[in-house]
């Protein structure tokens, strides 16, 4: 069984960077990888966003771009790669409550991301979850910004319970929360 991963931090502070370094450690090298990528370009700026992200992961590595239902993803992978990232699971709930409405029930995100981890416990690859550190910041001014952070906040609660290490990135330093 491989090891569940979670990389918290804030915007721009080396998650995503991080979390490619171990992946080509945990695969010893660049073969058997498979980035699922959630974000979607919105915009002009977001669609550069996106092409940087591309632009950063070793060409050998498969991308899947998925929106939501990250589970099933997460099956259908099996044995193909020893290693998946998911970045980012933020950007996974913040889709949810787009595609599904801003009063999306919680309980509906958390259970994407409880089934989410019952793939994890039953594959064989190791599964890096990236994710922001939301409750470090100004309380949102909106009520969706408010609901949003909470959601993040059980999200991250939910995946770090279950993970066998636990990774919070200040300025590019990965500190070790939890694990080996």
């Amino acid at each position: 069984m491989g090891r569940l991963i979670l990389i918290l931090g804030g915007a721009r502070s080396g998650k995503s960077a991080y979390a490619q370094e171990m992946a080509k450690r945990l695969s010893q090298g660049e073969q058997g990888v498979v980035y699922i990528a959630t974000a979607a370009a919105g915009d002009e700026e977001m669609g550069e966003r996106i092409a940087r992200h591309r632009a950063a992961r070793p060409p050998s590595w498969k991308t899947i771009e998925a929106r939501h239902n990250i589970a099933k993803v997460v099956e259908e992978i099996g044995e193909e790669g020893q290693v998946i990232i998911l970045d980012c699971l933020t950007l996974l709930i913040s889709n949810l409550m787009v595609d599904k409405g801003e009063t999306t029930v919680e309980e509906d995100i958390l259970g994407e991301v409880e089934s989410l981890l019952q793939a994890a416990k039953g594959g064989k690859s190791h599964l890096i979850v990236v994710s922001n550190e939301v409750g470090l910041g100004v309380v949102p001014a909106t009520k969706v910004g408010r609901h949003f952070r909470d959601i993040a906040g059980r999200a991250n609660q939910l995946v770090a319970r279950e993970a066998d290490e636990v990774y919070l990135m200040w300025a590019g330093i990965a500190t070790r929360v939890k694990g080996p």
